[in-house]
């Protein structure tokens, strides 16, 4: 005898209702800000307290995005490997962006006296050797 027979089938419901409702919460998150970060690229006026007409760009560039992001469901583009390949996409590029950060952030010319210090140095460069040597052995064995 179950003490409470349907507990599985109303936890299914739950986290389904869960996952539903996160991404719901999400499409105007990315959208918007995707609409801001093309606008400040761009020098676009922006702003959800804008009208259509005073942010045009930045209203389409929202349209286009979440129109883009509903247009996935439908050419049977699995969201899991999309998610994935998204993932390795953002660790091959963070690799140079890293090596970028770090020389700036050690160039007296830029930051004066605000330079990193030994121990962010330290961190940073280790952080950028083993991110680089991960990328590496991602692309040396990818399909392998």
């Amino acid at each position: 005898m179950r003490i409470f027979p349907y507990s599985d089938e109303i936890a299914e419901a739950i986290f389904a209702l869960g996952i539903i409702g996160t991404g719901l919460l999400a499409v105007p998150v990315l959208a918007g800000s995707s609409a801001y970060a093309i606008s400040d690229t761009f020098g676009w006026k922006q702003g959800l307290g804008k009208k259509f007409k005073q942010a045009k760009p930045f209203y389409l560039v929202i349209a286009a995005s979440t129109t883009i992001g509903l247009g996935i469901n439908f050419v049977n583009i699995d969201p899991i490997k999309a998610l994935i390949y998204t993932a390795v996409i953002n660790g091959i590029t963070a690799v140079p962006i890293l090596f970028v950060i770090l020389k700036i952030a050690n160039d007296r010319k830029i930051l004066e006296d605000k330079t990193n210090s030994l121990v962010s140095n330290l961190l940073g460069w280790l952080t950028f050797l083993i991110m680089g040597v991960s990328v590496a052995v991602l692309l040396f064995t990818w399909g392998s």
